[in-house]
């Protein structure tokens, strides 16, 4: 008899497959520095303009509907604005991702991310509405992330590297750490100005929309008592 079946999908792939496609995007940017096409100084800051404004959102543009908009809430999760920030986001995506995924399945956990995503930076885009600034960069997916692995793992301990305690690394439990993350986002919100910078909105959307969707799919009966979690960078996605 022949087994008609695929191949069985082992490991977090979905995971690995996101931070591959960041990486690939980045490093063919402009915003890498490393792609000659793009050219050198003036031109190469048109070309980074261009970029984030082709791939990226703009809210003003998002919420009325341009056809042209609609999309890139999913086209901006895989762009982002520095080294710094892709390493932060796939850090973050690296140490929370792949037990999430292991929970979620791989299609679960690929659609997961993708509308944690995209609806966190149309929530951020709704807050900012007027604005004709760019955003980018999976923060708010990663967030959601972290909201679904707080609710599944309460009591997982990660290693944590802070750099106001000269970057010793500390194992805490993850409710501590995502918790301590949470409230740091919500008073950066808190004091955020008018216009857009930082998307903290769009990080907390994403984290509570995390959260509420492992408590509405699981209910208390499926959180995981024990896992460890690998290292963690202190960067916010």
């Amino acid at each position: 008899m022949i087994d008609r079946r695929g191949p069985v999908l082992r490991g977090p792939v979905v995971t690995y497959g996101v931070i591959g496609a960041c990486c690939l995007v980045f490093l063919i940017s402009p915003v890498s520095g490393l792609n000659q096409a793009h050219g050198t100084g003036d031109a190469l800051l048109a070309a980074q303009t261009s970029y984030f404004r082709r791939w990226g959102v703009i809210p003003a543009e998002l919420l009325t509907g341009t056809p042209d908009a609609l999309p890139s809430p999913l086209t901006a999760l895989f762009v982002h604005g520095s080294w710094l920030h892709l390493l932060g986001n796939m850090l973050f995506l690296y140490v929370f991702g792949a037990m999430a995924e292991e929970r979620l399945g791989h299609l679960g956990f690929g659609l997961f991310y993708v509308g944690c995503g995209y609806l966190a930076l149309t929530g951020y885009a709704a807050a900012h509405a007027q604005s004709d600034q760019t955003l980018v960069g999976g923060s708010g997916a990663i967030s959601g992330v972290l909201g679904a692995f707080l609710y599944l793992f309460p009591k997982a301990r990660v290693t944590s590297l802070y750099p106001f305690l000269f970057f010793l690394p500390l194992r805490f439990p993850a409710w501590i750490v995502l918790i301590f993350w949470f409230v740091l986002q919500w008073l950066a919100a808190r004091g955020a100005g008018s216009g857009p910078g930082v998307a903290y909105l769009a990080h907390l959307v994403g984290f509570g929309l995390g959260f509420v969707y492992a408590w509405v799919r699981f209910g208390r009966g499926a959180r995981v008592k024990a896992r460890t979690a690998g290292p963690e960078g202190e960067g916010q996605p």
